[in-house]
């Protein structure tokens, strides 16, 4: 904690009784600038903090991205800076090219793909009857699996970001099958360690998906009120939304590095999943359920911002709630926790900035892709 005691007033104030507004509005100013110095302060000594690298393999990966722009381009874009540093060899199929051409030039020792679903199958059949290993990170589970079984047993290893997918695939005859989230890319996701030009108390920024409509509808005169700003597609869906034309974007998918700036701007940044049983969008007729965190949980906190996320089953496999996260389980429960930390300033940055350590230690795309090439290559 700062001690403010030793600071003086300034001249145009001195005089003024404590409780008199002008002197209340100085030391109020006063303690909102170290409040940010000390968090952006701490934000930069954790996250250049130096930490013991992944190890480099010796070994050649053909990396065939999803090839759909946004918003998978920037997972993309983390995945290749990644490998670049932990593979000797690293070749990125372009968009349409032959796969077995390809593969035929190089002989990777594994060919990874994400997504996959554009992908033609034979393509993949081909290069595995080469005896090339093929592996396939998928995206969107659960929201997908009408697609993605029948792709999963052409592959010799599958990684989803969904736990509850693991024993569908396998079922499906698929042998080699791992629990694989998504992650933060600190290319892309850090806090800024100046003060931000964006200053929001609260910020939301996702699609307009009905499950998330229907749950902020009856709060969101509320939560406008303490200072909501939503960025995101689809938003003319909330009948309220034309009466808070300053603080709701509609039609606007930001980039990775906007998103940033938005969530380490922000005081607490909210994350509702998106439901696994829209039936307008999704495609999982076998009703898979999602407990899965998704990978703006480890973006958001990435940023040095407290979070504030809808309670799923194993978001507790990687951060601690009440420590390092913050959870709800109901429209009251997060006005109430809104309320909460927009008023107990230590309370919420205390929580961000342990997430923020927990991400950098555990939740980078480093420590992702050598958990994956550890399951393939030992």
């Amino acid at each position: 904690m700062f001690n403010l005691e030793g600071i003086k007033t300034p001249a145009p104030y001195r005089g003024y009784e404590i409780n008199d507004p002008r002197r209340t509005g100085w030391d109020a100013g006063l303690r909102d600038g170290f409040d940010e110095g000390y968090m952006r302060g701490r934000a930069n000594v954790i996250v250049n903090t130096p930490r013991p690298p992944a190890p480099i393999r010796q070994i050649k990966v053909m990396y065939v991205g999803s090839g759909k722009g946004l918003p998978y381009s920037p997972i993309d874009e983390a995945v290749i800076a990644t490998l670049q540093t932990m593979v000797t060899e690293l070749t990125i199929a372009e968009r349409g090219q032959s796969l077995l051409e390809l593969a035929a030039s190089t002989y990777p020792d594994l060919m990874l793909v994400l997504d996959g679903i554009e992908i033609p199958l034979e393509q993949i059949d081909a290069v595995r009857a080469m005896g090339i290993r093929t592996a396939v990170w998928l995206t969107d589970d659960p929201y997908y699996t009408d697609v993605t079984v029948p792709m999963v047993t052409h592959y010799d290893y599958v990684f989803t970001l969904e736990r509850n997918c693991i024993d569908l695939y396998r079922a499906q005859g698929a042998s080699n099958v791992f629990y694989l989230p998504f992650a933060a890319h600190p290319g892309h996701f850090r806090p800024t360690f100046t003060q931000s030009p964006i200053r929001r108390d609260l910020s939301f920024i996702g699609s307009a998906y009905w499950n998330r409509v229907n749950f902020l509808q009856p709060i969101i005169g509320n939560l406008m009120n303490k200072g909501l700003h939503i960025n995101g597609i689809w938003w003319e869906r909330l009948p309220e939304y034309g009466a808070y034309p300053g603080q709701i974007e509609i039609g606007k998918w930001m980039g990775p590095t906007e998103t940033a700036e938005v969530y380490s701007g922000t005081k607490i940044t909210l994350n509702i999943h998106r439901s696994p049983y829209d039936e307008l969008v999704n495609q999982n007729q076998s009703g898979i359920t999602a407990v899965s965190p998704n990978p703006r949980t480890f973006e958001i906190s990435a940023c040095g911002t407290l979070q504030l996320v809808d309670a799923r089953e194993d978001l507790a496999s990687f951060y601690i709630p009440g420590q390092e996260i913050e959870t709800f389980n109901s429209p009251e429960e997060l006005l109430d926790k809104v309320d909460f930390y927009l008023t107990h300033e230590q309370e919420r940055r205390d929580i961000a900035l342990r997430g923020l350590e927990r991400t950098f230690r555990e939740h980078t795309y480093e420590n992702r892709i050598n958990e994956l090439l550890s399951h393939i290559f030992g």
